[in-house]
């Protein structure tokens, strides 16, 4: 097979965008069209060629050779997406660059790249394939999980865009859990809907971040009829949220975990998704994390939001090509005031 450079940068790009789509957005803004809104607009036929490419080459590829197919992309995107590793290096830089040698950082990408072409292909493939996906992903700390749904309060799976987590919904809405997944919808309706499709055929509930009263509203139903709500809480959330440390740096975060646990009572497990050296998956549940109160309303949201942040954090350390590097987690800047 010939593989052109143009859509292994689609196929990576489409990756990356389906690998990191979940933000509570504060607000939905149209701009007239301009140079950047037409750059915007290739870009989405680009990934929507990219898509439609590597879905063609996994159904013609035998499986085992999809993660081989998923190295070419990776290797080749590596030199290509040079914005992506831009973006990558600078994060990486922020969180290890005291620890870490520039050929360690630049190491962590490249694995980090061949992680989320692995994550694209395979989604497109295993999604397909249920009694395949339901055997090469594994539950570990499932005890946890079963005790926090015991109270009848729902379960908030807190978690950050580590490893490849759309098929943590996928394992556990075969294995009969009712799970949600909090996410923002795709500026490209094609590929949404590509994906909503193969989320539906799974019985995955898709909650879009906005309308955001609809997502609270969708949200808080779903806790009380005892489902899994998926919130990941690892992606710069603006002015919307609270600053919190995150690799010794102030990072914007999203409380919705918090609040919604203490509006409902739910249970919070934090969970996470870890690929194993022969490509099979083990998502691991924390122990519940119980909510501390502190003196003000402000200060039990920031506490908590910290506690969870650390968990993430800790993970991203000890596993650092799980996370998505490829997002400017510490763009926003606490006020000066």
């Amino acid at each position: 097979m010939r593989i052109y450079p143009g859509a292994v940068l689609s196929c990576v790009k489409s990756a990356i965008n389906y690998n990191l789509p979940c933000k509570l957005s504060a607000a939905c803004y149209n701009f007239p069209m301009d140079s950047k809104q037409i750059s915007k607009n290739i870009s989405r036929l680009a990934g929507r060629f990219g898509l439609n490419f590597c879905s063609l080459a996994i159904k013609v590829l035998p499986g085992p050779w999809i993660y081989g197919f998923a190295q070419g992309l990776a290797t080749i995107g590596y030199y290509i997406a040079r914005k992506q590793r831009k973006i990558a290096l600078e994060s990486l830089n922020i969180a290890f660059g005291e620890e870490k040698s520039l050929k360690e950082l630049e190491q962590i990408y490249k694995d980090c790249l061949t992680f989320i072409a692995k994550g694209g292909v395979e989604l497109i493939y295993l999604m397909d394939r249920p009694g395949l996906l339901k055997h090469r992903v594994h539950l570990s700390g499932k005890q946890h999980l079963d005790s926090a749904l015991a109270k009848g309060k729902g379960v908030i799976l807190v978690s950050a865009h580590f490893g490849n987590f759309p098929l943590l919904l996928a394992r556990l809405s075969l294995e009969g859990y009712k799970a949600a997944g909090i996410m923002r919808q795709m500026r490209d309706s094609r590929v949404e809907n590509f994906f909503l499709a193969k989320r539906n055929k799974l019985n995955i509930k898709t909650i879009y971040s906005q309308p955001r009263k609809a997502c609270v509203d969708t949200s808080i139903q779903s806790l009380r009829n005892n489902e899994l709500v998926f919130i990941p809480i690892d992606q710069n959330f603006g002015t919307g949220g609270v600053f919190v440390n995150f690799f010794g740096m102030k990072a914007a975060t999203a409380t919705g975990p918090v609040i919604l646990a203490q509006r409902t009572k739910a249970a919070l497990v934090p969970c996470f998704i870890l690929r194993q050296k022969d490509d099979t998956h083990k998502i691991v549940f924390e122990p519940e994390m119980q909510l501390e109160e502190k003196d003000t309303p402000h200060e039990t949201i920031i506490y908590n939001i910290q506690k969870l942040t650390n968990i993430i954090e800790a993970y991203i350390r000890k596993y650092p090509a799980e996370w998505g590097w490829v997002h400017r987690r510490w763009k926003s800047k606490p006020s000066s005031k």
